[in-house]
């Protein structure tokens, strides 16, 4: 039996006995309006207690018990175990939903929730960028009257999102390429994913342009040792032009020689990220080779000048230091018509170790600077094979600066020359011991 009933039952048993004796000791009607009476005062007792449990129940309260007599105790008790345990669950629920949340948020991807009516219900920060919305002013438009690209409409109609969609000119500059695919789910609703490949695409077009670059390369020097072969198999030469073509032949076969090493010593460059030797470089050496070398391809057309500190010092692999200033240097006097200026700087600047080529040659324009360190990418190509470069010579440059943790900095302005600066980094720096007297 549930104990409500057997409290009432007992209650009741109580109430007819107790009118029983007081019957039989006042009579009746005296019993009778005690009854009445003790029976008006439970009927307001349970009408107050229900009002009590009517406001509980509007808006739980999760502090005290209440308190109360009987079979109200127990269900105001029993009600707030129930609310306490439905509370905890929701907290629960809460904070599931909130790491879920800043999950999403925290991903490096676009997450956009659509309706069945292709109506936004939520998207992360990502996705704003993406496409240019704003949560708190979009939630619940459609999404074709914010994102208009033609391409958007027509896939997110078309319900066949087994391919992703590209789109070009997104984000706000407008400059971003992104990619879209949709994901249907539930009742007809739609996952929206977006993912930014500008960098992807632009380094697809970088290996483009390099198997291009590279095809051109090879194919140059090829050509011309196809075109001699010929002419010396079917014309009949002298010797003087028998040595001639052999010499321009050697020239040939020379470059051809150059840009596979370039790109062996590039492909091993790119193969290890970092150089952990803490190894010093003798940097007196080096500084001394890299001029050296300037002086010899300027044949003394060039004023080459130095001004080195040779207590300064850098960590890491002697040979890559020398190759990158070297290229540096080399580069400089190429690219400085005769009777120019080209001066060579290696001193300490805050902290850091600094290394800098200025000259006074023809400069380079603005906007290829941020291309500069692309492989085969030259300012002018007739100009830099006439100088003899591969056009993979700063491409080396930028890997070991960035193995030793270094930065390039150009700064050149047309027809007045180019400063190139090598900045290595404090913990790569260091100061060589004077030799004892």
């Amino acid at each position: 039996m549930n104990i409500i009933w057997a409290r009432s039952i007992v209650s009741l048993v109580l109430l007819g006995l107790a009118c029983a004796a007081i019957g039989a000791l006042f009579g009746v009607k005296f019993a009778l309006a005690v009854a009445v009476c003790i029976l008006l005062v439970q009927l307001f007792f349970s009408t107050f207690h229900k009002q009590r449990l009517w406001h509980l129940l509007d808006a739980p309260v999760y502090g005290e018990v209440p308190s109360a007599p009987g079979v109200w105790g127990e269900i105001y008790y029993r009600l707030h175990k129930l609310a306490k345990r439905w509370h905890a669950q929701v907290r629960q629920v809460e904070q599931q939903h909130s790491r879920f949340i800043q999950a999403i948020q925290a991903s490096p991807n676009g997450v956009a929730m659509l309706d069945d009516h292709d109506q936004i219900e939520w998207c992360n920060a990502i996705s704003e960028q993406h496409f240019g919305l704003d949560a708190k002013r979009d939630l619940r438009q459609h999404i074709t009257h914010l994102v208009r690209q033609p391409d958007f409409v027509r896939y997110l109609n078309s319900n066949r999102y087994e391919e992703m969609l590209i789109m070009r000119g997104m984000g706000s500059n407008r400059q971003n390429v992104i990619s879209v695919q949709v994901f249907p789910y539930g009742d007809n609703r739609k996952l929206v994913l977006t993912q930014d490949i500008t960098e992807l695409e632009r380094t697809d077009a970088m290996r483009r342009d390099f198997v291009a670059n590279v095809s051109h390369e090879l194919k140059t020097p090829l050509t011309v040792l196809s075109g001699f072969l010929e002419t010396m198999r079917e014309l009949p030469l002298s010797e003087s032009e028998r040595a001639r073509y052999l010499e321009l032949m050697e020239q040939q076969a020379a470059r051809m020689r150059h840009i596979v090493t370039d790109l062996l010593v590039l492909a091993q460059l790119e193969g290890e990220a970092r150089v952990q030797s803490n190894q010093m470089v003798d940097m007196r050496a080096v500084l001394c080779h890299v001029r050296e070398d300037a002086e010899s391809l300027s044949g003394g057309h060039h004023h080459i000048t130095a001004d080195f500190d040779d207590s300064l010092s850098v960590t890491g692999s002697e040979t890559e230091v020398l190759s990158a200033l070297g290229n540096l240097a080399t580069n400089a006097v190429r690219y400085t018509p005769e009777g120019g200026t080209v001066h060579l700087s290696w001193r300490a600047e805050n902290n850091c170790a600094v290394f800098s080529v200025t000259d006074s040659g023809l400069g380079i324009p603005a906007v290829d600077i941020p291309r500069l360190t692309e492989r085969f990418y030259r300012v002018d190509r007739s100009r830099s094979r006439d100088t003899g470069g591969t056009g993979l010579g700063l491409a080396i440059v930028k890997h070991v600066l960035q193995r030793h943790d270094a930065v390039l900095e150009v700064k050149s302005e047309e027809g007045r020359g180019s400063t190139f600066t090598v900045r290595f980094p404090a913990a790569r720096t260091a100061r060589r011991q004077p030799a004892p007297a």
